[in-house]
């Protein structure tokens, strides 16, 4: 067991239980699954880009990431359907708490002027989160990175509601700004 399931099972939640007052233990909010994509706007012109994202992201989660094709040919960024257009990890389990542990307690404190993330909920509990650059990740060398990329960060839960989610994710110990400065 990671760290962070341990800490869930154990702390998390009982104090979910409690603060939301839910009857059955199965009610309570809990991390599903973590998806991390890379969308490669450039590969209209360089199709290496593509791969070099698919591999980075690999390297970044631990896990064979899958390359992604346009889904409509689109005239006006010159994509035609069946394109590769990016790359997609989707993490459960083990690997999905060590890589929660991973961008908790090192990717994000080592944004410059880090103030927190901003509130971006979906609405029924479901967190994203942009990061600009691939190299923040220790994984990553910096000598071998050929393009800068960004990634989106979903967090997919159980939960019903935002308070729901916010609560769970802040328990894990995601840096949220304060309500005010969103």
């Amino acid at each position: 067991m990671t760290r962070l399931s341990e800490k869930y099972t154990e702390e998390i939640h009982p104090k979910l239980m409690e603060r939301f007052s839910f009857d059955n233990s199965l009610q309570a909010p809990h991390l599903k699954k973590i998806v991390v994509s890379m969308g490669v706007g450039q590969a209209v012109e360089n199709k290496a880009r593509v791969e070099a994202a698919a591999k980075e992201l690999s390297k970044i989660t631990g896990q064979k990431s899958m390359i992604t094709k346009a889904k409509k040919s689109v005239a006006g960024f010159k994509v035609r359907e069946g394109m590769p257009v990016g790359a997609v990890v989707t993490l459960r389990g083990a690997r999905m708490f060590e890589f929660l542990d991973r961008l908790i307690s090192v990717v994000l404190p080592r944004i410059r002027d880090f103030q927190g993330v901003k509130d971006n909920f979906d609405g029924r509990g479901n967190f994203s989160l942009g990061l600009t650059e691939q190299s923040l990740f220790p994984e990553i060398d910096l000598d071998k990175v050929e393009y800068q990329q960004g990634m989106n960060v979903t967090f997919v839960t159980s939960a019903q509601t935002d308070e729901e989610g916010r609560a769970l994710l802040e328990a894990f110990g995601m840096p949220f700004r304060r309500p005010d400065e969103n």
